[in-house]
This record gives structure tokens, sequence and C-alpha cells, in this order.
């Protein structure tokens, strides 16, 4: 079940970009952005300008209603409201080239369509407690990575590396090339996660609340396991799936 209607504080004054010249120039100097709103009905060349720089630096945009950025609480907007993120985003191939340089066995989290900022939050806290080298999120399609997010993890989400990618089935494309598979939870699969190798190089994949993870996804993904309940119920929360997971995972790994 999606939870849209959970209580987000107002970003702080001090974390937003107000404008259209300033956000461009913020991406252009390269201040990593956690995501843009912009007001649905704007357009023109600026704003095109907008949305190529946004893609290229993998910045979500949110088309709005004009109300939504008035509550923000800044005057002359012009349209654009950009929240700087609190997260600092790493590159993938760079983690894993630093992974393997350091000897470690690549161990990745792929969170495919998680909006629930909570979730997210608990997931981040169990993957750096179980010795997650790295969270991969897409850069659209996710809760957003806010100071709710971050207080939810307890400080983890800015202890953990998270890469945003352009597209998931990019990145394990890229995971696959250098020698790491990719595993998807999946409620309706045959194999149990204790059955699964865990302990080679592998990244999880975990979908989101409602639809799970995505059918083109999942079919370029080496294994599918499931997590054996014996209480007849739909499936558990997605937080709770992860934790039991990465439990496995580490105990596979003989860390615990």
């Amino acid at each position: 079940m999606k939870n849209f209607r959970q209580q987000q504080h107002r970003p702080k004054k001090n974390t937003l970009i107000i404008g259209r010249k300033a956000i461009i120039e913020a991406m252009q100097s390269g201040k990593q952005l956690e995501r843009i709103y912009l007001q649905a009905t704007v357009h023109g060349e600026v704003i095109d300008e907008i949305r190529n720089l946004a893609e290229k630096n993998l910045v979500p945009i949110n088309k709005v209603p004009v109300e939504k950025l008035n509550n923000f609480n800044v005057s002359n907007h012009e349209g654009c409201v950009a929240v700087i993120s609190k997260i600092q985003y790493q590159n993938l191939q760079d983690i894993i080239s630093f992974i393997v340089e350091k000897g470690e066995m690549p161990f990745f989290l792929i969170l495919d369509g998680i909006t629930d900022i909570r979730n997210i939050g608990g997931i981040a806290r169990s993957a750096f407690c179980f010795g997650v080298n790295a969270i991969i999120i897409p850069d659209k399609g996710v809760g957003a990575l806010n100071e709710d997010a971050i207080l939810t993890s307890a400080g983890a989400l800015e202890k953990i590396p998270v890469c945003r990618v352009s597209s998931l089935m990019k990145a394990v494309d890229e995971l696959h090339l250098n020698g790491i598979k990719v595993f998807a939870s999946e409620m309706t699969a045959t194999k149990k996660v204790s059955e699964m190798n865990l302990q080679e190089p592998c990244a999880i994949v975990m979908g989101g609340e409602e639809h799970g993870v995505y059918p083109a996804l999942m079919k370029i993904c080496d294994d599918q396991f499931q997590i054996p309940m014996p209480g007849d119920f739909e499936s558990l929360n997605v937080s709770v799936a992860t934790g039991i997971i990465l439990y496995e995972a580490t105990r596979q790994r003989g860390i615990i």
C-alpha cells in the first residue's frame, strides 16, 4: 500500500534554490540537487534548459501546481524551486572499483519504485548495519531522500554510499559487466532466500510496495527468491523484508 499522506516537514529555506537562473547556475556549477519542483504551466527556452540540465545531472523534476511552490513560503520563485541534496550521490562504477580494490566482496541493494520515505529510511538503516556497500536508486519513481528520510534512517543515509542512476536496467548491465549477479525478491518465486548463494558478488533488488519489481527489470535479473512465511498474509513490509534478506546474506558471509 502506498503511503503518500504521511506528514513531511517543509524544507528549510537554506536548502532551497529559488528561481530559474539560480537553478541553472547551481547545476552548471556541479551542485547536487535532490529534485526540482517546476510549475506545470511554465514553458520557454529557459525552462527547456533547466529540463536538459536536470536530465544530464539525473535530477528528478516534479511538475506541480503553483500552490505547491507558494507553500515553500518564498518570493519570486518564477515557477521553479529546487531542493539541495543532503546526500552526496556516488558514481556506481567508482564504487565498484573502490570495493574491488579494497579486496571486499561486492554487495549492493537496488530499490525499484519504493516511494514511502519511511521505508527508504528503514531500509538504509538495515543496509548500513548489515554491510551493504551501496544503495542504488533510479532518478525517477523513488521517494525523496530528504531530511525526513534521513531522520527515519537514523542518519544511515548520510553514511552509506548512494548511487543515483538514470536507468536501473543500465545499472544491472553495469553490475553484470563487473561480474556481480543480481537477484530479485519476489514473493511468488520458488527458491527460498536461504537457498540462494549470497556469498558471491551480488546485488539484491527490492520492489515497490504496490507493484513489486518492474517486469522488464525482473527479466534481466539472474535469479529470484522469496521469504517463506507460515502465516497466511499477502506479504511483508518492504523495509522488514529487506532486513530479513540482509541478515541472511550477512549470516552466509560469516560476518555474524
